[in-house]
C-alpha cells in the first residue's frame, strides 16, 4: 500500500504480528494496482464484457465503493484508475489508451461473486482500501480474542475497547502542514477515523499543486483549496471513502452531503488568509 502500519495492543496473544501481516498481504494480493498479478490488476486487464470471479475481500470493497459512488453522485469512484494513471499517480504514469469514460463506476457490473467491465475503465481502490485494511486487521485481532487495541495504517485509525489506564484511545487528527487549525482530538472507542489530504500525494506543475484526488466530473485533479477532510465512522472503510468523496465535492456540496448522511466530518479549506474550518453537526455534537 506504500505506507506503514502500527498497532497498540493490550495483552497481545502470541501471533498478533503474524496475523496482521497475513491480512495485509492478502489485501495487497487482491487490491494493489502496483502488483501485476494482483486480482485487481488481472481484472483491469480482462477483456471488456468478460465476467471474473472476485475474492471475497475485493468484492466487499467493490460493492461498498459502488454504493458510495451512487450516494455521492460519482464524486467517489472506484473505477477511476485510467484517470489516476493519466495524471501520473498510478503505476503506469501518463498512460492513456483511450479518452476518459464519463462516470466510470457505472461501467462496472457486479452479479453474485463476479464482476465485469462494460467499458475500458480500471478499478482503483486507493480511496478506500486502506480503510478496509484497518477494519480487516481489527477483525483479525478480535478473532484472536483481543478486545483493546488501536490500529493505524497510513493515517487511518480504529480503536476498540480502552487503554490499560481505563482511558479511551485518544488521537489527535493530523493537521495539514503549514496551516493553523484547532487540534481535533477524538476518542476512538469502537470507532474509526480517516483523513484525506492534498498534502500526502501531490506534485507541483507550473506552480500549481496537483492533488492525487481526481474529480471524475472534470477528469482532472481537484482544484486547489481543500487541504483535508476527516470523517469518523463505525467503519474505517466507509470513513475512508466518504473522506475522499467530500474532498472532491468541496466545502459546500461536500459538507451538505455529509450533513445529509449524518456523518461526523471536518473539512479544512486553504484560503488567502490561512485556513477555514467546516464541521458537520454530527461531529460538533460528538466534540461537545
Amino acid at each position: 500500500m506504500g505506507t506503514d502500519w502500527s498497532a497498540q495492543i493490550v495483552d497481545p496473544p502470541e501471533g498478533c504480528a503474524t496475523a496482521i501481516e497475513t491480512v495485509l498481504a492478502r489485501i495487497i494480493d487482491q487490491m494493489s494496482n502496483w502488483e501485476a498479478d494482483s486480482a485487481i490488476s488481472r481484472f483491469n486487464r480482462a477483456p471488456v464484457g468478460e465476467w471474473m470471479p472476485l475474492p471475497a475481500d475485493m468484492l466487499t470493497v467493490l460493492r461498498a465503493g459502488l454504493e458510495i459512488a451512487r450516494l455521492s453522485n460519482g464524486a467517489f469512484d472506484p473505477a477511476i484508475g485510467r484517470l489516476v494513471d493519466l495524471w501520473g499517480f498510478g503505476p503506469t504514469r501518463g498512460a492513456a489508451s483511450a479518452l476518459p469514460v464519463p462516470s466510470p463506476w457505472t461501467r462496472i457490473a457486479v452479479e453474485g461473486s463476479k464482476a465485469r467491465r462494460l467499458a475500458n475503465v480500471a478499478l482503483d481502490f486507493s480511496g478506500i482500501a486502506k480503510g478496509f485494511a484497518v477494519d480487516a486487521v481489527a477483525a483479525a485481532l478480535r478473532a484472536l480474542g483481543v478486545a483493546h487495541f488501536l490500529v493505524e495504517i497510513g493515517g487511518e485509525l480504529r480503536g476498540d475497547g480502552i487503554k490499560p489506564d481505563i482511558q479511551p484511545w485518544w488521537v489527535d487528527v493530523e493537521a495539514p502542514p503549514g496551516l493553523t487549525v484547532p487540534t481535533l482530538r477524538v476518542a476512538l472507542s469502537n470507532l474509526a477515523v480517516a483523513t484525506s489530504g492534498d498534502y500526502r500525494r501531490f506534485r507541483v506543475e507550473d506552480g500549481a499543486r496537483l492533488s492525487h484526488s481526481i474529480d471524475p466530473a472534470t477528469a482532472a485533479p481537484i482544484r486547489e483549496g481543500v487541504a483535508s477532510v476527516t470523517v469518523l465512522h463505525d467503519s474505517a472503510m466507509l470513513a475512508d471513502a466518504w473522506a475522499t468523496a467530500i474532498t472532491v465535492m468541496g466545502p459546500d456540496r461536500g459538507m451538505t452531503l455529509a450533513t445529509r448522511h449524518n456523518l461526523a466530518a471536518r473539512l479544512v479549506l486553504r484560503t488567502q488568509e490561512g485556513a477555514q474550518e467546516y464541521m458537520t453537526p454530527a461531529l460538533a455534537a460528538m466534540l461537545g
